[in-house]
């Protein structure tokens, strides 16, 4: 029961971090995009 809450607990907060760094990510892609296409 302990095992399965300490690997439930990690789950959600690798979600989080998980969701949190894709946002990062998405950001830095449409940005470099955008860079792209006004210094083309």
């Amino acid at each position: 029961m302990n095992k399965e809450n300490d690997n439930y607990s990690f789950w959600t907060k690798y979600k989080r971090f998980a969701s949190t760094e894709i946002m990062l990510y998405v950001v830095m892609i449409v940005g470099i995009l955008l860079g792209i296409l006004i210094f083309s």
